[in-house]
C-alpha cells in the first residue's frame, strides 16, 4: 500500500520544470493571466501611492489569478516555478505599478523563505489558510532570549515590513543567543510571529516606491515564540534548512543570498519596462511643442528620442540576461547536489546590484527626453523613474558598497559584506 501512495505523490508533484501539469497552469498561462491584470494596475497605480499600500482588492484580484502560488510548495497547493519564472512575473506585473509589483515579489520570496521553516511553523502559516501572505523585516534588530520551549521576544522595532497589511504573519529578524548549536557565538536568523502578536505603525511617507505600505512593525513587550518558528540565518544561506527535509524540490536548497534579492530587483526591471512601454507609446504620437527648438516635430522622428529609446531597451535587456545567466547556473549547481561557490555567491551579488545600475542609466535615459508635462504626478513615466531610483536606495542594491565588496574580493582581501 505505501509504495502505490507514494507512486501517486510522485505522479502529481510539480517537477522545477516549467511544463505545465495537470494541477498547474504552465508559466507562459502564468505570464498572461498577470498581463490581463496590468490595466487595472496601471489605473490603480496613483490611488496606490496616495493610500501607501497594495489595497485589499488588488491582492484580492492576484490572489484570484493564482501569481500568489508561484514558488509556494506543492503541499501546500503551490506551483514550484522556479527564479526565472518567478523573475518573468515580477517585472510583467510591475511594469503596471513597480509598488505592486515590489509587495509581489516579496510575497512570494516569503512563500519561499516561509517554506525553510520546520513543518510545524509551516502547518501553523496555510495549513488552514494555504492563501495567507507573509511580510518581513531582516536586520536582526530583535534580542532573543533563551527560555523552556522558545524564546522570549523583546519589545522593539522592525522598520521597511513592506506589504504588511496584506499580511498573516511576519519573518522578523532577530539575533540568537550564543549557544552550542551556533558554535558559540550569537546568531543572526528569523522567528515567524502571527499577525495578533505584533501592531503596525504607519510610517511609510516616501518619494519612490510609495505604494509599498513598506510600515515599520512593532511588539511593545516580550513576547513568547515557540522553539519551532525559528529559522537562523546560516540554514536560510546552507541550502540545508529544516524545511528541506519537507519539500524534494530542488528550488528549497536555494541559498538565501541567491534567490530573495531577486524579489528586490526585479520591480526596478519592471518599471524600466513600463517605462519603455509608456515612452514608445507618447513619442509614436506626440508632436513637439517647444518653444526653443524642434516645434512641431514629431518625437518619433528626433534622432534623440531614438537614441535614447534604444539605450533604456539595451539597459534593460543586459539586466535580464546577468539575471537569468545567474538564475540558471545557481538553479543547476543546486540540482546537481553541489554547493554555491563564494565566487558565484559574490558574483550574484555584483550582478543583483549593477542590474538595478543599469535600470536607473535606462530610465534616466528616457525621462531626460521627456518634457515638463511629466513633472505631473499623475503621469507614469515620472512615478517609475522615482520607483527605479527608490529600488536604488535598498542596501543590498547600493553599487558602491557591493562594488566594494567585489573588488576587495577579486583583489584578495577579506570581503566585507554580506554574500
Amino acid at each position: 500500500m505505501a509504495s502505490v501512495l507514494e507512486a501517486v505523490i510522485e505522479e502529481v508533484r510539480p517537477s522545477p520544470a516549467s511544463a505545465a501539469t495537470p494541477l498547474r497552469p504552465s508559466a507562459d498561462d502564468l505570464i498572461q493571466r498577470a498581463r490581463g491584470l496590468l490595466p487595472a494596475l496601471k489605473q490603480r497605480a496613483q490611488d496606490t501611492e496616495r493610500a501607501r499600500r497594495v489595497s485589499a482588492d488588488t491582492t484580492a484580484m492576484i490572489r484570484e489569478a493564482e501569481l500568489y502560488k508561484i514558488m509556494l510548495p506543492a503541499r501546500w497547493g503551490g506551483f514550484e516555478y522556479g527564479y526565472a519564472e518567478f523573475m518573468d512575473l515580477i517585472i510583467e506585473i510591475g511594469s503596471g505599478c513597480a509598488s505592486t509589483g515590489w509587495c509581489f515579489g516579496l510575497a512570494n520570496v516569503h512563500q519561499w523563505l516561509g517554506s525553510l521553516f520546520p513543518l510545524q511553523t509551516q502547518e501553523e502559516i496555510w495549513g488552514e489558510d494555504p492563501t495567507a501572505l507573509v511580510c518581513g523585516s531582516y536586520p536582526p534588530t530583535g534580542e532573543a532570549r533563551a527560555v523552556p520551549g522558545g524564546y522570549m521576544l523583546r519589545g522593539d522595532k522592525w522598520s521597511f515590513a513592506s506589504n504588511c497589511d496584506n499580511s498573516s504573519w511576519a519573518l522578523l529578524g532577530v539575533l540568537f543567543p550564543a549557544d552550542d548549536e551556533n558554535g558559540g557565538k550569537p546568531t543572526p536568523g528569523f522567528l515567524a510571529v502571527p499577525r495578533h502578536q505584533y501592531e503596525i505603525l504607519d510610517d511609510w511617507h516616501v518619494v519612490g516606491l510609495a505604494g509599498t505600505g513598506s510600515n515599520t512593525i512593532v511588539i511593545r513587550d516580550e513576547i513568547f515564540v515557540p522553539r519551532h518558528r525559528m529559522l537562523t540565518f546560516p540554514q536560510a544561506s546552507s541550502g540545508k534548512s529544516p524545511g528541506t527535509a519537507v519539500h524534494a524540490n530542488p528550488l528549497y536548497k536555494m541559498p538565501f543570498l541567491a534567490a530573495v534579492p531577486i524579489s528586490i530587483c526585479s520591480p526596478g526591471l519592471g518599471a524600466l519596462q513600463g517605462a519603455i512601454n509608456d515612452f514608445t507609446e507618447m513619442a509614436s504620437v506626440r508632436v513637439s511643442r517647444g518653444a526653443v527648438t524642434g516645434g512641431g516635430s514629431k518625437l518619433a522622428e528626433l534622432q534623440s528620442i531614438q537614441i535614447r529609446l534604444a539605450e533604456a531597451e539595451s539597459c534593460l535587456d543586459a539586466a535580464k540576461l546577468l539575471f537569468r545567466r545567474d538564475i540558471e547556473d545557481v538553479q543547476n549547481s543546486v540540482a546537481r547536489g553541489e554547493s554555491i561557490s563564494v565566487d558565484q555567491r559574490i558574483r550574484n551579488r555584483r550582478d543583483h546590484a549593477f542590474a538595478i545600475k543599469l535600470a536607473r542609466q535606462g530610465i534616466d535615459a528616457l525621462y531626460e527626453a521627456v518634457g515638463g508635462h511629466y513633472l505631473q504626478l499623475n503621469t507614469s513615466i515620472q512615478r517609475h523613474w522615482r520607483d527605479v531610483h527608490a529600488v536604488s536606495k535598498h542596501i543590498s542594491m547600493n553599487w558602491d558598497w557591493v562594488g566594494s565588496m567585489v573588488g576587495q574580493y577579486r583583489l584578495g582581501l577579506e570581503p566585507k559584506g554580506q554574500y
